[in-house]
């Protein structure tokens, strides 16, 4: 087509036509830049189409992330309830006289309690690197893409309240760092005493039921509880709702 135009180019001119000239000159011209357009469309189809096939395969990734972020986050949020189950029943043996108090039931409230600390840990490894490199703005919709894009921070600040939840167990524990309390009679009621370690466990066991009538203890007991409370209703459960929203989203997108 452009050598043939070429031609009548070179006999208009020959033959001093110059409007008729001007006329195949603008043809050419609008042949040229419909070309462009075409091959910039085509080639932006098939920048799409790998764009969208790179976003598949980081949402798949995406996608094993966080159903191991989730398995991980179920498994601490029942570490949390049992912990604070616990302590709830230990402010019951606070209202109770002491002679009916099971000092070994208190011991292992206490170990049960505060044995297990409580930090979530998960994996972020791809959604680093995906923000790291720009990827992130190919994902869609838009609401996974801003799911995806608070979820560090709202790492940050759930850091942040286990970092206070640690500190409310600390100071439980500094309770049986005095001498007026052994830890040892904790370890050997609960059953948490490593192999022999216990050379001494028919000596007369040195009571600790006197700190159920301390309202130190009490008072550090009933905030290690609030913040307990804290922990799984106010940052846990909605953590775990966005993750349910980002898996249903990726799962949406992929089957689409």
């Amino acid at each position: 087509m452009l050598t043939q135009l070429r031609k009548i180019r070179r006999q208009l001119l020959g033959e001093r036509r110059f409007s008729n000239y001007l006329l195949y000159a603008l043809g050419e011209i609008v042949l040229v830049v419909v070309g462009i357009l075409i091959a910039v469309a085509i080639n932006n189809h098939y920048q799409a189409k790998a764009t969208q096939a790179k976003a598949q395969v980081y949402l798949a990734g995406l996608k094993s992330e966080f159903l191991d972020n989730k398995q991980k986050l179920a498994v601490l949020i029942d570490v949390n309830n049992s912990n604070l189950a616990s302590a709830r029943a230990l402010t019951e043996l606070i209202n109770q006289p002491l002679d009916q108090v099971d000092e070994v039931h208190f011991s292992r409230l206490l170990m049960q309690a505060l044995n297990n600390d409580v930090a979530y840990n998960p994996n972020n490894s791809l959604l680093t690197e995906m923000m790291n490199s720009g990827s992130l703005k190919d994902i869609e919709p838009a609401r996974l893409r801003h799911l995806l894009t608070n979820w560090l921070a709202n790492l940050e600040d759930i850091a942040k309240q286990e970092q206070d939840l640690k500190l409310q167990r600390e100071y439980l524990i500094d309770f049986f760092r005095d001498s007026d309390t052994r830890f040892k009679t904790v370890l050997q009621q609960a059953g948490a005493l490593p192999t022999g370690a216990d050379e001494s466990i028919h000596s007369p066991v040195k009571s600790n039921l006197h700190l159920l009538q301390s309202p130190a203890f009490e008072n550090n007991l009933l905030m290690f509880i609030l913040t307990s409370e804290a922990t799984e209703e106010n940052h846990y459960q909605p953590l775990m709702e966005n993750i349910n929203t980002i898996l249903a989203l990726i799962d949406e997108f992929l089957e689409s």
